[in-house]
């Protein structure tokens, strides 16, 4: 184990992230993300803000994402050599319209709190809440085709909240979440006072563990905030049922290694 992959091990256990990380150069960035805007030429973007699910099944620029060296290089220095790729997404959050609304924000009144306007935001969650998964972690990753901004809506995490395990979440109060059964931490749980943004150059990634709890405001900027998330696991994991967490895996694939497990029956190499 090199000095630098034990360091990275060190911060990500106790913070339960890692950001920014680089991968993707001018070339491998300004191809996918033209291979993106082919994406939302053919489907619109009402659909790619958060339909573009497993894509990686269809389209070999999308699973050379899954697989590139970089992000694999730091995702096996957290789960180890075997490593199966769960799922992926791209989420997109589009620039906001200007509106009487926003003018009167601009000149000093406040700005209504996220998710009151309506625009898409993340609520207060934990990845693992909607995985029925056991027996290994899971890391998400979040590799930005945007620059990712406070003002675009970056991601937000609570530093060290992994290790408190799972909290509860119920139904959203407030329209505009973009998870897809609507769920969040109450608030009263979430040390908001502690939550830092991690701010991403296009072409770089972050990385967090499924027990962060973490959330994204709206998107209030006129620049898109477009990122692929893909989320891996150790071979040693395996779906259980769980009637909270009724996830089906039809697009696992064998990231990395071997797998002497064979604990989900659909993945290939």
């Amino acid at each position: 184990m090199t000095t630098s992959t034990a360091k990275l091990q060190e911060t990500y256990n106790l913070q339960g992230f890692l950001s920014p990380l680089y991968v993707l150069n001018e070339t491998e960035l300004r191809e996918a993300r033209r291979a993106f805007s082919e994406l939302e030429d053919e489907f619109g973007e009402e659909y790619t803000q958060y339909s573009l699910h497993n894509v990686h099944l269809q389209y070999p620029w999308v699973m050379s994402l899954t697989k590139h060296p970089r992000v694999l290089k730091v995702v096996t220095s957290i789960l180890g050599p075997d490593v199966i790729l769960l799922d992926s997404r791209f989420i997109c959050k589009y620039p906001t319209l200007i509106s009487s609304d926003t003018r009167e924000n601009e000149e000093g009144e406040p700005k209504p709190a996220a998710g009151e306007n309506g625009l898409p935001y993340v609520a207060w969650h934990q990845d693992m809440r909607y995985w029925g998964i056991a027996g290994g972690p899971v890391i998400s990753v979040w590799l930005a085709l945007d620059d990712s901004l406070k003002e675009n809506g970056a991601l937000q995490v609570i530093p060290g909240s992994h290790g408190a395990g799972m909290l509860p979440h119920r139904q959203a109060t407030r329209c505009g979440n973009m998870l897809t059964v609507n769920q969040e931490i109450p608030e009263a749980l979430v040390q908001t006072e502690k939550a830092v943004f991690c701010p991403l150059l296009a072409g770089h990634m972050s990385i967090h563990d499924g027990l962060l709890i973490h959330a994204s405001d709206a998107n209030t900027s006129q620049k898109r905030r477009c990122g692929f998330v893909i989320r891996y696991v150790p071979t040693c994991a395996y779906p259980i049922q769980d009637p909270d967490r009724p996830r089906k895996f039809h697009a696992t694939m064998l990231a990395s290694g071997t797998d002497q497990f064979n604990h989900f029956s659909n993945k290939s190499s």
